[in-house]
């Protein structure tokens, strides 16, 4: 039997394919031949450095307690993890929706529950994040836009901060930045389905953090609106398909939750009326917007953790340092910018860009700086994107202006930029002088880097030294992101405040509260620091710190686990000793014990390994638990013990239970408190 040779093309064929796998493998870590021989290396070692300081010693990572609480009963029940139920046995949720606590789990139930576990999905989406916007903004603008903007994420301050943490957030940008790629898709090709994934994209968002996912929504009808490469008709018929597909997947879980009769789910946390919907246009809604206590905005009640409420408030002494360093460049870079770009064709990819990036920015500044009701720090992480991308959209596109001569005015509009940008600096940190010779030596870098900068490009401009003129601008970007890169290092090194994380120095407001750590597990130390109370998404506990690795400022000699109860154990005092004894007298029970809040609740879990039932959520006011259900709960066995305290507060469900209990029960006598009912005390 004869063998046929293969074709010669196909021969050929065969001989070119291990060059070009390793072309493909080379180009991962040298770029695409087109790319400046830098670019990659440069992405990589910024990839690098977002990594480091998103990962640096996790260990002092403690997260958010009532996050992880929920995250680990959802490693105990499957119940549990879709309703993002605080605890194992469901009784109540989180007030928010679980997306990212199923992220965070599903990590957990592949390598166990611990710090690392956590924290590798939160860690990888904050990295991820970075190569998004690196990938979105060179696309349009080139590689040295694209590495600017990608350096100015990574050492956002708050950004660092919260990446290293168990709040959603890290979650929350990384889909809107997947939801903006998307767009720009659609508005390049005029295609349908990448719009439909922009959708897709931003619903899961929403089902992370719930309203503020949609706060980019303005912008991206409005980009895609003008700027999408289609007909008027056709783009306003692919919108009403993407707004069909970004509804969808917002709503398929909260439709299907509050589907469920309410006997067969948890109380839904933070709610006024047991639904998902009046999560979402409540506290999670209106309520953050106009701080109202009403069923429109329920207990919004405008705690503010980031100074009082109006356009001043990024620049203030809270969230100056966070968030503010690069706003007054990105402002002027985006005013430039559309002016520059404003001749160009409706289609043109690249002021679609600017509009994207200055609508993310803008209205995510708007909200926040006027929001009155609960608002934290660590919220503004969603508008670091918007920033970043300006500050390497808008320092190209002012030095290119700047070095062509276009007009006499762009002589000064970039130096001008940088030193209304450096200035700027200078005062931050001229806000924490004296608070470690870090900051000390960034003014110091700051300003003088800034004052090269700006000489330099005014000489070189002057005296036509273009060499001068790359040097003075490669000193700018050393002077924009100095302050910015000590904050960073600042919050990489010195642990995280996992309830309200923030980045630099103290400036004496946000009240800041320590979080359990997961390492361990439950039974583990707690390590709990803090003072103050807040809401349950950046919370401080008012929780002494216990166990023997304590991260707060009491001695690591603590023995004792000492919790607030609040509302119907406003004034008790949950110790490691009473949970040895609740467990050692559990006797079948579904539950270990009811008390009054949420972060007492969480913090019991997380040291017993046991549900715990939070009866009135995370303000004490939720009406989860009433006496109906108690007994009811009593009488099948599922509950033994409860916390009660003569200084509760809260709803008049919580005074009848009060009453109920301290009438029928059996007080304990070693831990005030704390009362053990049996079915027999139910009439």
């Amino acid at each position: 039997m004869t063998t046929l040779a293969p074709p010669p093309v196909q021969e050929a064929r065969h001989r070119a394919a291990p060059p070009a796998a390793r072309g493909r493998v080379r180009r991962l870590f040298t770029g695409a031949p087109e790319d400046p021989r830098w670019a990659r290396p440069a992405l990589w070692a910024i990839l690098v450095l977002a990594t480091a300081l998103y990962a640096w010693n996790l260990s002092s990572v403690t997260g958010n307690t009532f996050y992880n609480a929920a995250v680990y009963s959802g490693t105990k029940s499957w119940k549990a993890f879709f309703f993002g139920a605080l605890d194992s046995g469901s009784f109540i949720t989180v007030d928010k929706p679980p997306f990212a606590l199923w992220v965070m789990g599903l990590s957990a139930r592949v390598f166990g529950y611990g710090t690392w576990q956590l924290m590798l999905p939160m860690v990888a989406l904050g990295t991820g994040s970075v190569a998004l916007l690196y990938r979105m903004v060179k696309r349009d603008f080139g590689a040295v836009a694209g590495t600017i903007a990608a350096l100015a994420l990574t050492l956002t301050p708050i950004t660092v901060a919260i990446n290293r943490d168990t709040n959603p957030d890290p979650v929350l940008v990384f889909l809107m930045l997947l939801g903006g790629a998307a767009l720009m898709k659609a508005v390049r090709t005029g295609r349908l389905m990448p719009l439909v994934w922009s959708g897709v994209a931003i619903g899961f968002a929403f089902n992370t953090k719930m309203m503020q996912a949609y706060v980019v929504l303005p912008a991206f009808f409005l980009v895609h609106l003008w700027a999408a490469n289609a007909s008027l008709g056709r783009r306003v018929r692919h919108l009403a398909v993407g707004t069909v597909a970004l509804v969808v997947s917002s709503a398929w879980w909260m439709v299907v939750v509050d589907l469920v009769p309410a006997s067969s789910r948890p109380y839904i946390g933070g709610s006024t009326d047991n639904t998902v919907w009046d999560l979402v246009i409540g506290y999670n809604g209106f309520g953050r917007i106009f701080g109202a206590s009403s069923s429109v905005g329920s207990q919004g009640n405008g705690a503010s953790f980031g100074g009082e409420a109006g356009l001043y408030r990024m620049f203030n002494s809270v969230m100056g340092g966070q968030i503010s360093w690069l706003i007054p460049f990105a402002l002027i870079a985006l005013v430039g910018g559309l002016v520059l770009r404003g001749r160009a064709p409706r289609t043109d990819a690249r002021r679609a860009a600017l509009l994207l990036w200055g609508g993310w920015f803008v209205f995510h500044y708007l909200t926040f700086a006027l929001a009155e009701g609960t608002f934290h720090p660590y919220y503004v992480t969603a508008m670091a994107p918007g920033i970043a991308a300006l500050a390497g959209i808008g320092g190209v596109l002012l030095y290119r202006a700047f070095v062509e001569g276009a007009a006499a005015k762009w002589g000064w509009v970039l130096p001008g930029a940088i030193a209304v940008s450096a200035v700027w600096a200078v005062v931050l940190l001229q806000r924490v002088s004296g608070s470690g010779t870090l900051y000390t030596v960034a003014e110091v870098v700051a300003g003088t880097a800034g004052a090269v900068a700006v000489t330099g490009l005014l000489l070189g401009r002057f005296t036509k030294r273009q060499r001068l003129t790359g040097l003075a601008a490669l000193a700018a970007v050393v002077a924009l992101l100095a302050g910015p890169a000590a904050y960073s290092v600042s919050a990489a090194t010195s642990g995280t405040n996992g309830t309200n994380p923030t980045a630099g120095p103290s400036t004496g407001g946000g009240m800041g509260g320590g979080g359990q750590r997961p390492s361990g597990g439950p039974g583990g130390s707690t390590g709990q620091s803090g003072t103050g109370q807040s809401s349950s998404d950046g919370q401080s506990t008012g929780q002494a710190p216990s166990g023997t690795e304590s991260s707060g400022t009491e001695s690591d000699s603590e023995s004792q686990t000492s919790r607030s109860a609040g509302g119907m154990g406003g004034g008790t005092q949950v110790s490691s000793e009473m949970i040895t004894y609740l467990k050692k007298n559990q006797d079948g029970a579904t539950w270990l014990v009811a008390v009054a809040t949420d972060q007492t609740a969480s913090s019991i879990i997380l040291e017993s390994g046991e549900p715990v039932i939070s009866m009135g959520g995370w303000s004490g006011s939720d009406d989860a638990m009433t006496l109906a259900k108690l007994k009811s709960l009593v009488k099948a066995g599922k509950l033994h013990y409860i916390v009660i305290s003569d200084s509760g507060q809260g709803s008049s469900t919580s005074s009848e239970i009060s009453t109920w209990v301290k009438k029928n029960a059996t007080a304990v006598s070693d831990y005030s408190g704390l009362y053990r009912l049996d079915a027999s005390d139910v009439s």
